[in-house]
């Protein structure tokens, strides 16, 4: 299997900005752990981070011709765009959506995200572990 990892805005601040709400680790840091990992469990990861919705809905739309599934992280996107939801509704992928932090522990605002209703499921609350956790999810999806 071959998932692509979406992280949208902000996220390349991971291990500096509100380290007490997002963890001390860079995002290149989790995104290597999170590589590793997957190898023992067959699945090759790519990985992509972009502030700019245009590059992560891009991203999106030319992933059916060289992944499995979709892993996304869309940051404050998930809460604003549109345009996100419909590139995740028209690609032919599975995706699963993925927050660092428990949604319904934050503002009000946070609490739903437009692009969930799109993804298999979303995985919020666990830290750096949403992403492994959205890795088994989706090998278990595909093989049956």
């Amino acid at each position: 299997m071959k998932y692509l990892v979406i992280n949208g805005p902000n996220m390349n601040l991971l291990g500096t900005r509100e380290p007490d709400l997002y963890g001390h680790e860079s995002l290149d840091t989790l995104m290597s752990t999170l590589t590793t990992w997957a190898r023992g469990v067959q699945v090759e990861i790519q990985w992509i981070q972009s502030n700019h919705e245009g590059e992560l809905i891009d991203a999106i739309q030319q992933a059916a011709s060289a992944y499995d599934g979709i892993i996304i992280n869309p940051a404050g996107y998930g809460h604003t765009s549109v345009a996100l939801r419909d590139a995740l509704l028209a690609s032919s992928l599975p995706s699963v959506e993925v927050h660092l932090t428990n949604l319904a522990k934050r503002e009000d605002f946070r609490s739903r995200t437009l692009t969930a209703g799109a993804a298999l499921g979303q995985i919020s609350g666990f830290g750096p572990t949403v992403y492994s956790l959205a890795v088994i999810a989706l090998n278990e999806h595909l093989e049956n």
